[in-house]
Parts: structure tokens; sequence; C-alpha cells
């Protein structure tokens, strides 16, 4: 009984880990954002801003995103554990996140490039 209480527990604090770890990404892709808004352009000192303006947007996008999954994903989890089941991410919205993450990744490398 004690490993089963065990088990569940650390399972439990896993998924408060992964719950975290979703939100400094998020907090992260936020900071990238102001960068690419504001920060960059001002340092730059270039007069054309609308495509890093662009890229700050999309990546504030992706870290709001991502802070919501984190809960919405908490919430899923906690209680798939209370019936002792296993619920798997969603891949159409992790797919989404990969793919405008490389999308402004790209964007980002052509500001880097050319801007």
């Amino acid at each position: 009984m004690d490993e089963e209480v065990d088990a569940s527990r650390r399972t439990y604090l896993a998924n408060e880990r992964t719950y975290l770890a979703w939100w400094r990404t998020g907090l992260a892709s936020l900071t990238v954002a102001l960068a690419a808004a504001r920060v960059v352009p001002e340092l730059s000192g270039t007069t054309v801003r609308w495509p890093y303006t662009v890229v700050g947007v999309g990546f504030a996008l992706i870290g709001l995103t991502q802070i919501i999954y984190a809960e919405r994903r908490r919430e899923e989890v906690e209680s798939a554990l209370a019936r002792g089941e296993f619920i798997r991410p969603h891949g159409t919205l992790t797919l989404a996140i990969t793919c405008v993450s490389v999308v402004l990744g790209l964007m980002t490398l052509g500001l880097i490039l050319f801007g």
C-alpha cells in the first residue's frame, strides 16, 4: 500500500513540475515577445518596425497559449489520476504550438539576416 501512495504522490508532483515548466516556457515566450517587438528595434535604430511587432505579437500569443494550456493540462491530468487513468497531451495543440514556433523562429532568423 505504501508503494502505491508513494507512486501516486510522485505522479502528482511530476504533474506539478510539468505545469510549472509550461509556465516557464510561456513566460520566456512573453519575454522574447517584448524583446522582439520593442527592445531590438530600439537598439538597432531601424525605421521599419512592423516586422518586429508581428514577430513579437506571435511570440506573445504562443506564450499566452502555453500558460493557458498549462492550467488546462494540470486539471485534466489531476482528474485522470484521481480516476486511475492516463491522459495524453492534446496532439493537435502541441503540433500547432510547434508549427507556429518554427514559423516565428524562421521569421526571427529573417529579421537577423535581413532586418
